[in-house]
């Protein structure tokens, strides 16, 4: 059967475009088959980890991962050697690794802190991301079935999002759903997806005084629902489950300066997550959360985070307005463009609440700058390390 989807010179429709046009009215026919099956992907996507000890867990991941090329980011002391197991695509970079390839910009890089792995997002050569924290292991739904949770972030990537106007049916592109009644007709194309934002089983993803009240508090709800962050509303990113088309929104995907050294640590996505709604709001882009769930399976010392977080505690109550208030001009038309703004608008408005957010904006140009080395370099940016493995 033919699309009766008409090519437009604009992709997507915007907030403002309330007209009815013919590949609007296209909608009003029943959507008569399913979504075409899920390709793998497998030479577009790249997994990025980052770690500080031997990825044993991948062999809870390996019906799922094995296909894919794994980009290790290893945190702490460089000289220590972070086993892998066998049959896994891979290249592993550590510290010595970022120095080298970035010379003096390797500052924008965080130390002691899950934030370095941006830096796989930076030498990644793929178009889409997927990122997994070293202690998530494959969750199972209510019927017992092991989740694919690469398969459903594909599906949340590959499928359009609705910012715009909220669908009381959530996610109207899965199968058995679909736009309610009063829906504008206009939008229902819906816009492309640059973040899928999975949540996770077991141990919730709280902040310290949260878990020093509610120790022995674990997640087991599992609510089968794919949502779109509505245009406006921000949200707070966790980086263990996540999934990003790297070329809508890659370079805005810089995980801020956290851990050794810093003031603050555990902001490190979502600095990302507020910095990433912006720039998509701006651009007419969708961020989803949901689907898919992973299990968490270790719960970090409260008294550890505390020390990390409590600055940020603070400070968040001025960070949101700040984001909130945010605005880009017209000018920007691109996500670089974005975040070399928003940069300035940090050290503008945030410079006042602390010295770190001067040197915070300093760190979002220099990632800019960086990154449009390590992608403009036709050599490819080799790891100390060899690659291991035969999916290349």
């Amino acid at each position: 059967m033919g699309s009766c989807i008409e090519e437009t010179d604009t992709p997507f429709p915007r907030g403002d475009s309330l007209h009815l046009s013919s590949s609007s009215l296209c909608v009003l026919l029943p959507r008569i088959t399913p979504m075409a099956a899920v390709p793998v992907l497998k030479d577009e996507l790249d997994i990025v980890i980052p770690t500080i000890r031997n990825l044993d867990f991948l062999e809870m991941w390996r019906p799922f991962f094995q296909p894919y090329h794994l980009i290790i980011v290893q945190d702490g002391d460089p000289s220590k050697t972070i086993k892998v197991p066998e049959g896994f695509d891979y290249e592993l970079f550590n510290r010595n690794d970022i120095n080298r390839i970035l010379g003096p910009k390797a500052s924008c890089i965080s130390f002691k802190d899950s934030a370095c792995r941006c830096f796989g997002y930076m030498v990644s050569k793929k178009k889409y991301i997927y990122t997994i924290d070293d202690d998530c292991f494959v969750a199972k739904d209510p019927s017992g079935k092991e989740i694919n949770a690469l398969e459903q972030h594909i599906k949340n990537l590959l499928s359009p999002s609705t910012p715009f106007f909220f669908n009381t049916l959530y996610d109207p592109y899965r199968d058995g759903a679909d736009f309610v009644r009063g829906y504008p007709f206009s939008l229902r194309e819906g816009v492309p997806t640059a973040v899928s934002h999975g949540l996770w089983l077991n141990i919730p993803d709280y902040d310290a005084p949260t878990q020093l009240v509610k120790p022995h508090e674990r997640n087991s709800r599992y609510v089968d629902a794919v949502l779109t962050i509505p245009k406006g509303t921000l949200f707070p990113m966790c980086g263990m489950n996540l999934a990003f088309n790297r070329e809508l929104i890659g370079p805005a995907m810089y995980f801020g300066l956290m851990g050794d050294g810093q003031p603050i640590g555990r902001y490190d996505d979502m600095w990302a997550g507020w910095c990433i709604k912006v720039i998509c709001d701006h651009l007419g882009l969708g961020v989803k959360t949901g689907l898919p769930y992973i299990w968490h399976s270790k719960a970090s010392n409260p008294f550890v985070n505390l020390k990390k977080e409590y600055k940020g505690i603070f400070w968040q109550e001025e960070i949101i307005p700040f984001f909130q208030g945010a605005t880009l001009p017209k000018e920007c038309t691109s996500v670089k463009k974005c975040y070399i703004e928003l940069s300035k608008q940090v050290k503008d408005k945030l410079g006042a609440v602390d010295p770190y957010f001067v040197k915070l904006a300093d760190a979002m140009v220099t990632w800019i700058e960086a990154w449009d080395e390590v992608n403009n370099n036709t050599s490819e940016p080799n790891s100390s390390n060899q690659t291991n493995g035969a999916s290349k």
